[in-house]
């Protein structure tokens, strides 16, 4: 099942006797669960009807037992069993889903790994009608579209390079990114409900100007001034500028530059597929393509990966990570 069927189902008061809500992405598994805790038990009856339970500070014979007792007043009782991946022997459960109770809702929240579909408790769900979720962990290439359709259900917008550097600086956790998405709505003025660089910069403390986003265009231009005002940044703030940030960065810029020389159909629907990237980039891409021929962007990626070697101290001694990064950029454009 997707979120979106079981929060359906939840809202028309469509009950299902046990949720298997398992992932290496916890947002969408915490989504399910909150949502459940928030919306099937009242705030009188959650006191009598309602049992959260942790994995490690639980087991499975408490937990059958909890399961086969009938909602003191009411109609349902819930069990949530949060960090269920840490439940000693979980897959004995199997024995309560194989008859569970219809009045009560067992949830399971099994985080960072998806519940192995060979296993009882996986069989015995399926068999007795549970609900199944599998949230796998989205690639950086997909959290763009992501944030933008997140904001776009809560009547909000984001330009494309403001996207791109929450993505550079937030990574892949929905969590993190959606709670940082939360404070830039509360920010936003009521006649302009878009997220700026500016409003970035003023409310999270990512600078629009020294940023891997910034420093790829002034690689692009050749722009020496920008690349080593922006690296000289960076080497004053480490700490939220970290180097294999950096590196990172740049690796996959420069993979995709490369990528692009050998793509036939250059269109610009074709090379943002084949790069998946968004089409509002492709542009940025073929200027860097034309700066950067195919053996010059293979020599960058060798000086990338021999950089991120030595800030790990190999063949390097005591070079500090802002020197590396100021050598590193001296090579790439000259």
């Amino acid at each position: 099942m997707t979120v979106h069927d079981i929060i359906n189902e939840l809202r028309n008061k469509t009950y299902r006797p046990v949720y298997l809500l398992s992932g290496q992405e916890p947002y969408y598994i915490d989504l399910v669960t909150d949502f459940i805790i928030n919306n099937v038990i009242s705030e009188e009856e959650k006191a009598f009807n309602q049992t959260v339970l942790y994995g490690k500070e639980t087991d499975v014979v408490s937990i059958i037992n909890a399961a086969r007792n009938f909602p003191m007043i009411g109609s349902h009782q819930l069990i949530v069993i949060k960090e269920a991946q840490q439940l000693k022997d979980i897959d004995k459960l199997a024995v309560y889903a194989e008859k569970p109770l219809k009045s009560t809702l067992l949830v399971i929240n099994y985080k960072h790994n998806s519940y192995d579909k060979r296993k009882k408790l996986y069989k015995a769900v399926q068999a007795c009608n549970g609900a199944l979720l599998e949230s796998p962990r989205l690639y950086e290439n997909k959290i763009p579209d992501w944030i933008n359709s997140w904001l776009s259900s809560k009547n909000c917008s984001i330009l494309p390079e403001a996207c791109m550097l929450l993505v550079e600086y937030l990574g892949t956790d929905l969590g993190k990114i959606s709670n940082e998405l939360e404070k830039l709505i509360i920010s936003l003025p009521e006649n302009d409900k878009r997220i700026t660089l500016q409003s970035i910069e003023r409310n999270i403390g990512i600078s629009k100007d020294y940023n891997t986003f910034e420093l790829q265009k002034a690689l692009v231009q050749k722009n020496v001034l920008k690349a080593n005002r922006i690296i000289n940044y960076f080497a004053k703030n480490q700490k939220t500028n970290p180097f294999t940030l950096t590196i990172t960065s740049l690796f996959f810029f420069f993979s995709r530059v490369f990528t692009w020389h050998f793509i036939k159909d250059k269109s610009s629907k074709n090379i943002a597929s084949a790069l998946k990237v968004n089409p509002y980039f492709v542009q940025e891409y073929e200027r860097a393509a034309k700066k950067y021929n195919p053996r010059k962007t293979a020599q960058i990626i060798s000086w990338l990966r021999e950089y991120d070697m030595k800030s790990k101290g190999f063949g390097n001694a005591s070079t500090t990570e802002g020197d590396l990064l100021k050598e590193l950029i001296y090579k790439i454009m000259h």
